[in-house]
């Protein structure tokens, strides 16, 4: 009966193993490298007018306690980036959004963040460490704004950064982190100048 019971408890060990292959944080723990976050390969995908989802509708309430809705960016091309402060490709992201926020932000374009983890205490340092210019909404307050966000496009990594057209469709996504300012802001002028 013992040896059964060990042979059991062996199997269900090997099976619990098996089945940590497939995630991605159980991989990077088994590699050492303890980044705690799934990074993205840096991709941009363009998605052309016709085939955009609905608007993304969405509220929630930034790292001052300001409340945040998609209708304050109604008209506008707005900028959203998914990241949190222990995230390493978030934090060297940080000056190329600024850049991009600088190179394009204005009354036809907004940027915001939403933060996914943290505080509001915690965004706020990050945003004066980095010198982060726009609001953050605290999604770990009210996680409807990721559902909003997730329900229409795939968040498969953090940092991702959305370009929403004037409508408030997402008209393209950068998956991971962010290595050029250029980059965000070729977008960003491609989603404005559509008629």
């Amino acid at each position: 009966m013992k040896r059964m019971l060990s042979a059991l408890a062996a199997l269900a060990l090997v099976a619990t193993l098996a089945s940590c292959a497939a995630d991605p944080l159980a991989e990077q723990y088994r590699d050492g490298d303890n980044k705690g976050y799934i990074a993205g390969d840096f991709r941009v995908v363009e998605i052309d007018p016709a085939d955009r989802t609905e608007p993304v509708a969405f509220t929630g309430v930034d790292e001052a306690g300001a409340a945040v809705a998609s209708d304050d960016f109604a008209g506008q091309v707005l900028v959203v980036n998914f990241w949190y402060a222990a995230c390493g490709p978030c934090r060297a992201e940080a000056p190329e959004l600024n850049e991009a926020f600088d190179r394009t932000g204005g009354d036809d374009v907004a940027f915001l963040g939403v933060n996914t983890v943290d505080s509001a205490a915690a965004a706020a340092a990050f945003a004066d460490t980095y010198e982060v210019s726009y609001p953050s909404v605290i999604a770990s307050e009210d996680p409807s704004v990721k559902l909003a966000f997730a329900e229409k496009t795939p968040i498969n990594a953090t940092p991702t950064t959305l370009v929403l057209d004037r409508e408030g469709r997402v008209a393209a996504r950068i998956i991971g982190q962010l290595p050029d300012a250029s980059v965000l802001a070729t977008l960003i002028e491609d989603v404005e100048a559509e008629a």
